[in-house]
């Protein structure tokens, strides 16, 4: 099994940045792709940005391009989340989730979820 344990949230104003951290347990971490979610009061837990077992490539939502940029260090068991220009509707608990490679990244049917991050941007 896989334990993800995510870090970095925090409250912020509007146009700061944050770099949210997800350290995962095991010795085959790079077997699986990895992404952030996040999930406001009253909405669906929805993806923000994913990236393959061997980070060559990357999905973002679109309302997070341009911004947030997702990457990972498999030697050190860790995706990041570095997020700038954060805007009020970005406050959410963001979760770490990793799902084995080969499966589709874009759907939430994740293997092994964090227990989030809160993360608040205020106006």
């Amino acid at each position: 099994q896989v334990q993800l344990v995510e870090s970095g949230g925090g409250l912020v104003q509007a146009g700061d940045s944050l770099r949210l951290s997800c350290a995962a347990s095991g010795r085959t971490f790079s077997d699986y792709g990895m992404a952030w979610f996040h999930q406001a009061p009253g909405k669906r837990r929805e993806i923000v940005a994913a990236i393959t077992w061997s980070g060559d490539s990357t999905y973002y939502a679109d309302s997070v391009k341009g911004r947030f940029t997702i990457s990972r260090d498999n030697a050190k068991n860790m995706v990041y989340l570095q997020m700038n220009s954060l805007k009020p509707e970005d406050t959410a608990v963001y979760y770490c989730g990793a799902k084995l490679r080969g499966y589709n990244l874009l759907t939430s049917n994740y293997d092994y979820w964090g227990q989030g991050t809160q993360v608040t941007v205020s106006s």
